[in-house]
């Protein structure tokens, strides 16, 4: 039942503001704003949400990630909260409501948990008034602490519902090209742009282009189309899904 589904990846650069990590609230307006649209023009939408970290961390007052696991785990267990009550309370002004997942690696590695999420996922869809929200289970888990999961879980979610495209939000406007080249519009083989990707990571992000890089080659490989394109522009999420030239469309191989 999964054909037309568009899975949306949203970094916590997108969520948050950069000076101090807070919840960036006019922003998330703008992206519930969008998405609600979509909704009601008769796209299945999935998102899969950072930010529960960043959340925490300005909720416990500190000005970076802790460095130990264990604090992050806490920062995320706080950040959660609020995180889902705000995306509960401006969906409901578009009449509609949301669905909380937290995943682990285990639930989509053991075929019985895996199956029971994409049950559970599609009974959600079926509801043309809900917004299933994912993030990994941060505040039980190491390992979905590493570097980019959240790309990574966004590109198995929309494998596992054979979505028909993935979509990346980010802070900027797509890849860009080596020495000051330009955005990159188009691109058929990840291999191709792998050398583009800078290693670096936002102040209260996890990850990079080389974590997005690594999930766009899942997806595209799975035959799935991804996109990667500026969160903090959520109106021309229409426009993507329409197939206009917006961000660097990957496309499927």
């Amino acid at each position: 039942m999964s054909q037309g589904v568009t899975v949306i990846k949203i970094g916590t650069g997108v969520l948050t503001r950069t000076s101090d990590a807070t919840l960036d609230r006019p922003s998330l307006v703008r992206l519930v704003t969008a998405v609600a649209e979509l909704v009601a023009s008769g796209t299945k939408c999935v998102m899969v949400s950072s930010g529960a970290v960043g959340a925490g961390v300005a909720a416990l007052g500190r000005n970076s990630y802790p460095e130990d696991v264990a604090s992050r785990q806490a920062c995320a267990a706080i950040g959660q909260c609020s995180l889902m009550h705000i995306y509960q309370t401006l969906f409901q002004n578009f009449g509609l409501q949301v669905g909380q997942l937290l995943l682990t690696k285990q639930d989509l590695n053991d075929k019985r948990r895996c199956q029971r999420v994409q049950d559970t996922l599609e009974h959600l869809l079926a509801e043309s008034s809900v917004v299933p929200i994912i993030n990994e289970n941060d505040s039980v888990c190491v390992k979905e602490l590493s570097v980019g999961d959240n790309d990574m879980l966004s590109a198995r979610v929309s494998r596992l519902l054979g979505a028909e495209r993935l979509i990346l939000l980010s802070t900027i406007d797509g890849l860009d090209g080596p020495n000051g080249s330009g955005l990159v519009k188009e691109v058929h083989d990840v291999k191709d742009v792998e050398s583009f990707a800078r290693k670096d990571s936002g102040k209260f992000s996890i990850g990079g282009m080389a974590s997005k890089l690594k999930a766009v080659k899942y997806a595209t490989e799975s035959g799935i189309e991804t996109i990667i394109s500026n969160g903090r522009k959520p109106n021309l999420l229409a426009d993507i899904v329409a197939g206009e030239p917006i961000g660097t469309r990957f496309y499927a191989r």
